[in-house]
């Protein structure tokens, strides 16, 4: 719910309803909304409650900012640490989402899109940039939704080429292709975070 944005932005959490709609009794509730807060997915404000957390073209600029720099570490990791079978492996799980194979949703290519960059971080085998990573992934997944509907037939021959470099062990190639996959200019994220907000109350206009 907190990260699709079935919460609204900064919108006040009431327990007792969430604790009704959930079926939770309200102890592992507030656990789960302290973890939540602790995860960035979540706010808390002193004697106001828990709020969904904002969504701000600056706040996504910062995490793709730090996606970038963990990825760019990573790819630069696996170039010197990952066995060739496993570049091989990450490599031939790609052609699931093949273009023409099959059309998959964007849910499913964001998912898969995922996955492969955690791949990416445990071919660098330095597990703490695997944890960091989820942890951005998990807060820019909304606008990634609506990102990767553009993005779709391109995305597959980028990571492609990503391994492609690590198994050249070219670290200044795949550098190069980390950053220009991940790195989105702040006007690229503004655009997104206003169909996400379309996405997120036009329904609820229309309905």
């Amino acid at each position: 719910m907190a990260v699709g944005f079935e919460l609204k932005p900064d919108q006040r959490i009431n327990e007792s309803e969430l604790s009704e709609r959930l079926g939770a009794s309200r102890t592992p509730l507030r656990e789960a909304l302290n973890r939540l807060v602790a995860e960035g997915l979540l706010v808390y404000r002193p004697r106001k409650g828990f709020f969904c957390r904002p969504l701000q073209p600056d706040l996504i600029f910062d995490l793709y900012e730090a996606r970038l720099a963990v990825e760019k570490e990573t790819v630069r990791l696996a170039c010197a640490r990952a066995s060739a079978k496993d570049v091989e492996q990450l490599r031939a799980s790609l052609e699931g989402v093949r273009p023409g194979k099959a059309r998959h949703e964007v849910k499913d290519l964001v998912d898969f899109d995922e996955t492969f960059h955690l791949g990416l971080a445990q071919l660098s085998g330095n597990m703490e940039l695997g944890r960091m990573l989820e942890s951005i992934q998990a807060r820019i997944r909304f606008v990634r939704w609506i990102d990767m509907e553009n993005r779709r037939q391109v995305t597959f021959g980028e990571h492609l080429a990503i391994v492609d470099a690590i198994l050249e062990r070219n670290v200044g190639k795949v550098t190069a292709l980390i950053t220009s996959h991940v790195e989105r200019r702040a006007e690229q994220i503004a655009t997104v975070v206003r169909e996400g907000y379309s996405r997120i109350y036009i329904p609820q206009l229309t309905a």
